[in-house]
């Protein structure tokens, strides 16, 4: 094949996405992909349906509904607000407008994976920095920061560690960028946090901050594939620029629009995965188990080695239980277990005790 694609593309690793099915099993319990196990609000899904009646027509171009239901809820400017295909779109338009082959794009060693994978499809070189106690570390960052970084990816709080930083550490890392360099807060998991505007207000203060969100979390549009950018006015244009004009469909918008609106709906959803969050926390550490203070909607487990969280994986999935075994993320003793249902929750605890 003399047809070859651009240099870093090849040294991209077929993403692997949660597995849904156990051959064999029947009543299968997905734990694996930090999906809303309630779903999505009845307002959401009865827009949805309502939408089938515009399937023949192009959807709006510049997504003006969807954004200032986000703005009136959010309190953000509609004019700043771009949406895309999930946050990871939004991710790959970062990418694709400021960086580029000798161009570096910074994240932590625990970070999501589609941060390397959008940096090598832009052509630039992804850096991987430590953690310190499965935390980001702001002093690492900085220190990691060379002439050439153009765009520095945490996610508050992070996936797969449940972990987050306090605003103050974000706006110190925020000021100790050099001029030209773009941080991206993703805040994907940031509607699991009480009161937290998951950088708003240090994204409002400054020009060299941007934040991704997602529809599909705790919004339970995860199938729909909708997420949204908010940050200075300069980026959003050219983000827009990068964009396509008809990335998103009629129903999709329609649904996430209702989703964002139902606040009460959200709230209940936040409140119910803290309480079995809190819960299953507590039963890991009674059992021995290390885990972290999460603030997503799920818990990472570490066991003492690989060869354990393997064997505890395999009786999970014996039981009908998927959960994400997490070695591609440099945690390969860690089980990520997304907060289900109270049923799953208990089934899960249940299925890990007979195994210890």
């Amino acid at each position: 094949m003399t047809i070859t694609p651009q240099p870093g593309i090849m040294d991209i690793k077929l993403y692997q996405s949660g597995a849904s099915k156990i051959d064999g099993v029947t009543d299968v319990v997905k734990l694996s992909s930090n999906e809303n196990p309630h779903g999505p609000s009845k307002r959401a899904l009865d827009a949805f349906r309502q939408a089938a009646g515009e399937l023949h027509l192009y959807p709006s171009t510049d997504h003006a509904d969807l954004r200032h239901a986000i703005s009136e809820v959010q309190g953000m400017d509609p004019a700043r607000i771009t949406c895309g295909v999930g946050s990871d779109e939004i991710i790959s338009f970062l990418c694709y407008a400021y960086a580029g082959p000798g161009d570096e794009v910074l994240y932590t060693e625990h970070g999501f994976s589609m941060y390397r994978i959008s940096a090598l499809a832009a052509g630039a070189t992804p850096v991987e920095v430590a953690e310190t106690d499965r935390h980001t570390d702001v002093d690492n960052l900085l220190a990691g920061v060379t002439d050439n970084t153009k765009l520095v990816f945490i996610a508050n709080p992070n996936n797969p560690t449940g972990t987050m930083i306090g605003e103050a550490e974000v706006a110190r890392l925020a000021d100790g960028l050099p001029e030209g360099c773009l941080l991206v807060l993703d805040g994907a998991y940031a509607e699991f946090v009480e009161g937290f505007d998951a950088g708003k207000a240090i994204i409002d203060a400054r020009e060299n901050v941007f934040m991704t969100r997602t529809f599909s979390k705790i919004y339970g549009l995860g199938g729909l594939r909708i997420g949204y950018g908010y940050g200075p006015q300069e980026i959003i244009d050219t983000l827009n620029r990068v964009r396509g004009p008809f990335n998103l469909g009629v129903p999709a918008l329609k649904a996430a629009e209702m989703a964002m609106r139902d606040v009460g709906y959200t709230e209940w959803c936040r409140k119910e995965n803290a309480r079995m969050r809190g819960w299953m926390t507590e039963q890991l550490l009674a059992m021995g188990i290390a885990v972290d203070p999460s603030e997503a909607n799920f818990v990472l487990a570490r066991f003492e080695d690989q060869a354990k969280a393997e064997a505890v994986d395999a009786h999970l999935k014996s039981k009908g239980l998927i959960v994400r075994l997490v070695a591609g993320y440099n945690l390969p003793d860690c089980l990520r277990i997304t907060v289900g249902t109270e049923d799953a929750c208990k089934r899960v605890i249940a299925a890990i005790k007979e195994t210890l």
